[in-house]
């Protein structure tokens, strides 16, 4: 399974609101770039992200899960652009910030420390591996 990082401004949308969506979660809309639109129509139900504080923070806090596939986003007056659902699952028990993931060697082709820009991004599983590792794992919700 591929997995993925969503960033959100934490004082718009954060890890916190999610989780208060419970199981049934929240559609992650009002995504206009055609490469973040294009990685949630590759994604398939069950696959896992990462979910990042943009802006304030700047650091990975959870981990999220695709709970509905690519639809149309409702938000949008085009039917061009389209989401994914997801739902909270853990939150990392060390928020792994982007200077950290920046500093590490093994993090440096990643998406995230090249193109911070880009709010929704694929992450390798070696990636997803390291940061976890960074991070010292996950706790319950």
């Amino acid at each position: 399974m591929a997995h993925w990082l969503f960033k959100s401004e934490p004082d718009v949308f954060s890890f916190d609101d999610l989780i208060a969506k419970g199981d049934k979660g929240e559609q992650w809309d009002g995504v206009r770039n055609y490469q973040a639109r294009n990685n949630m129509r590759a994604m398939k139900v069950g696959e896992r992200g990462f979910f990042y504080h943009s802006n304030i923070g700047k650091e990975v806090v959870g981990i999220c899960e695709v709970i509905a596939p690519a639809h149309p986003d409702s938000t949008a007056d085009d039917p061009k652009w389209e989401c994914v659902d997801l739902k909270a699952v853990a939150w990392v028990v060390n928020p792994v910030t982007l200077d950290d993931a920046k500093a590490e060697p093994r993090l440096k082709d990643m998406i995230l420390v090249n193109n911070s820009r880009l709010s929704v991004q694929p992450v390798s599983d070696a990636e997803w591996q390291v940061i976890l590792e960074m991070a010292g794992g996950t706790r319950a919700i």
